[in-house]
Formats: structure tokens, C-alpha cells, sequence
């Protein structure tokens, strides 16, 4: 991209609604702890995430995608939970980044401002759109680079899928929800992910299953070996909070963060 792209975008529109931040816990079930909060965009009115995103358009990208990293930075430096060892996951929007370096710096500002620490930011992304598999590979590995872990959302669901994981091997995949809905009651499923989390396993890539509702696809998702688990059986977010775990076994994880 160039810079006079660059510059374009930063002089392009604002983002006028204002919004914060809500925060859901992914949890690390095989040692009792708390591995990440992701921060979830909100209105401050009560507007879920799909209103806030309703009002991004080509014009107000970029200071979208700027606006969430700083209140995701900014909120979570005062919940103090990196102090624990946890880390912050901040979702991105790659088509709101132009050239990495450069969009990062209110990033780096902002960090730096509330002593945040760089390798406790996880930056994730979900192709919803098509893009430049080589401006894609570019921002993942500048954010390596950088200190940051990166993270694939939703693997399996759309344009991020074994052709980018040839290319680059992020730090942690997040398993699209659909394969995990009913995955206790699924043979297809519980074959796919098996043979998913094998595949990952090789590529020294860390797994997440997120979505997980019900006690039966934590039992079976368990046996399997997963340990990053997220969803609402788990913990629901909190807005501008952390939301205190639950942790849906016979015996209760002795280190509990954020209990």
C-alpha cells in the first residue's frame, strides 16, 4: 500500500459514535487460569457489536479500527489483569490497514502511555472480506515482528483457512463456533476437529474453541485435549469489567485470576 494511501486514510472521516469496550474471558482449563480477555466493541448506550459495526464504512475505517485498539488498550490497563499474566486480545480489521508500521503507531502510543506490555497484546482477525493474501502476510508478520501475538478468528468459516496457515503459522487459531455447537452429539464433527487440532498441534499453533454453551460440548471438547476454551457457558462479557469464571468441573481449579 502507499503512503499516500496512507495519508488519505488518516485524513479521511472520524469515527463519531462512541463506544467501549466489553470483556470475555478465555480460560485456560487445564492449569485454572485466565490465558485472555478479548475486548468486544459496545456502545455506551447498551448497542451490541453489530450496530457499532453497522456504522463503519469505507471512510471511517481506519479510525474505527483506531478508536477500538486504544479503548481496548486504555480500559485494560486500568483492570490491571496483564499484572497477572493475562493477555488482551484486540480484534483488527486488515482492510484498515494500509501499511503496518505506520497504523501502528497510536498503538505503540497508546501502549506505552498505560505501560501496557506488547507481548501481553493478542491481535486477531477474521476475513470477512476477500483481501491481498501478500498485504495480509505482511501486517501478520510486522506484528510478529513487533512483539505481538497474532491470532486467526473463526478458522474454518472463511477466506483464512490452509492456504494462509502454508504462509504463516499465527501464535493461536480460534476454532469457528459452528464446528463446536453440539460437537457432543456430532460424530462428523468431533472427526474434524480431531483431526483440526492435530494438524495445529504439528505447527506448534495453540488452539481456542470458542462458542461453547453447554456442558456437554465442554466434557467432550475437554477429552479431547483442548485447553483455551471461550463462550458463554465460560464466562459472558462484561462491559468495561471482568466477568468472574466458571469453571464447569467437579473440582474447582485452585488459581482462579480474577476471582
Amino acid at each position: 500500500m502507499s503512503g499516500q494511501k496512507c495519508i488519505g486514510c488518516q485524513d479521511g472521516a472520524g469515527f463519531e459514535m462512541p463506544i467501549t469496550m466489553a470483556f470475555q474471558p478465555i480460560l485456560n482449563v487445564a492449569d485454572g487460569t485466565v490465558f485472555a480477555q478479548e475486548a468486544l466493541v459496545r456502545g455506551i448506550n447498551g448497542e451490541g457489536a453489530g450496530h457499532i459495526l453497522g456504522q463503519v464504512s469505507d471512510q471511517n475505517r481506519y479510525a474505527f479500527d483506531q478508536t477500538c485498539r486504544v479503548k481496548a488498550i486504555e480500559l485494560a490497563a486500568g483492570l490491571k489483569f496483564a499484572d497477572d499474566g493475562t493477555s488482551l486480545s484486540i480484534n483488527f480489521l486488515p482492510n484498515a490497514v494500509y501499511e503496518p508500521r505506520a497504523c501502528i503507531r497510536l498503538t505503540l502510543a497508546t501502549a506505552m502511555k498505560y505501560d501496557f506490555p506488547l507481548k501481553r497484546i493478542i491481535f486477531e482477525f477474521t476475513e470477512t472480506e476477500k483481501l491481498d493474501t501478500d498485504h495480509l502476510l505482511n501486517i501478520l508478520r510486522s506484528y510478529r515482528a513487533m512483539g505481538f501475538q497474532t491470532a486467526i478468528d473463526d478458522f474454518g468459516s472463511g477466506y483464512a483457512g490452509l492456504g494462509l496457515l502454508s504462509k504463516f503459522q499465527p501464535d493461536l487459531v480460534k476454532i469457528d463456533m459452528e464446528l463446536i455447537r453440539d460437537i457432543d452429539t456430532d460424530r462428523v464433527k468431533r472427526t474434524i476437529l480431531s483431526n483440526t487440532l492435530t494438524m495445529l498441534k504439528d505447527l506448534d499453533i495453540r488452539v481456542i474453541c470458542e462458542g461453547i454453551e453447554t456442558a456437554g460440548e465442554f466434557d467432550v471438547l475437554r477429552d479431547m485435549g483442548v485447553e483455551l476454551m471461550q463462550g458463554y457457558l465460560l464466562g459472558k462479557p462484561s462491559v468495561a469489567a471482568l466477568t468472574n469464571p466458571v469453571w464447569p468441573t467437579s473440582k474447582q481449579p485452585e488459581n482462579r485470576a480474577c476471582a
